[in-house]
């Protein structure tokens, strides 16, 4: 049995898309493969058990050279879930990733960022880098005051901010650059403009893009499923070198970001200018971080050291957490 080990690309319903190197001629061969391993058809600790990106041992079909069966999962460098609401269970939504990158709005859809320190929070879980990519900054919501504040913000934090325009093409060149030769994960709300991104940079790939709903402001989601994406950088963004590759796994939508594996009294672990007072109120690792007396956190909420817009985000997500219900 001819046994090889591949990339997933993409799947449903228990079949994926597996990327796979051929010795024969050189070349990248992408076959159907349906589960074999029992031990990855009954895990139930995921919605969905590979996500692309996932390196898979796989035994190719001895009568039909692209179909397979999926073997074995190689363990994860490392993964990016959400929590399904609807499927009532963690998602893998990408693995063994360089990047996450969090794309978002300064408007349409509006500019949420509670939606991104919840994104944030995720990525400093699974110990994942996380970029924010603020896509449409042509638009006039780019100067607003706040959404500048809340920018900068982030940038104190270490947190890379780039600013971009996919219709424009404002900052398109560092970000070709930033990704080339990565595997990179597009997470966003629906309408912030992920296809349209990957349209941008690699001109032979067409995704469809949607529009905003105009009674909501939010956008529709025009991908269906993630899907990994060989990227042949556009030469216009290279300073025309040929050959310059990235790959990009362009995620579905989502209009609520649900935090997966992180209770609310340890939340606080996971925003990085919270996580060294941990522990060093006078109330320990008790502190609520709410109204105590030596809280070290309200204490450098006062001070300025801790901006009062994230802290007050730690609060609404923390309750979040307890009540189950995510509002924003």
């Amino acid at each position: 049995m001819n046994q090889l080990t591949g990339t997933v690309l993409s799947g449903s319903n228990n079949v994926f898309e597996v990327e796979s190197f051929s010795e024969d001629d050189g070349s990248f061969i992408i076959r159907s493969c349906a589960l074999k391993s029992k031990r990855l058809k009954s895990d139930k600790k995921y919605y969905n058990p590979l996500a692309p990106g996932d390196i898979v041992q796989i035994e190719v079909d001895s009568l039909e050279d692209k179909k397979g069966q999926i073997t074995a999962l190689v363990p994860r460098k490392n993964e990016f879930v959400r929590w399904n609401v609807k499927g009532r269970s963690p998602q893998l939504l990408a693995a063994n990733l360089d990047y996450v990158i969090l794309v978002t709005t300064p408007e349409e859809p509006d500019f949420r960022p509670r939606f991104i320190d919840r994104e944030l929070a995720q990525a400093e879980r699974q110990g994942i880098e996380p970029v924010i990519l603020i896509n449409k900054c042509d638009l006039e919501g780019s100067q607003d005051e706040s959404f500048l504040k809340y920018v900068s913000i982030w940038e104190k934090l270490g947190y890379k901010v780039m600013k971009i325009s996919a219709k424009t093409g404002e900052g398109m060149v560092e970000f070709a650059h930033f990704i080339q030769n990565k595997l990179c994960a597009l997470v966003g709300q629906s309408g912030v403009g992920k296809s349209s991104l990957v349209n941008v940079l690699d001109s032979t790939v067409v995704l469809k893009t949607g529009s905003l709903s105009k009674k909501y402001g939010k956008g529709s989601h025009t991908t269906t499923k993630g899907t990994l994406l060989r990227i042949k950088l556009n030469e216009s963004l290279t300073g025309g070198i040929q050959g310059a590759v990235a790959s990009i796994i362009d995620t579905p939508g989502v209009r609520r970001f649900v935090l997966h594996d992180i209770e609310s009294k340890d939340l606080a672990l996971y925003f990085r200018e919270m996580s060294p007072l941990v522990g060093k109120c006078n109330f320990g690792l008790s502190c609520t971080h709410i109204n105590e007396k030596g809280c070290k956190i309200l204490e450098a909420v006062e001070s300025g050291q801790i901006s009062r817009e994230r802290y007050e985000n730690w609060k609404k997500i923390s309750e979040e957490i307890k009540t189950g219900s995510w509002t924003d």
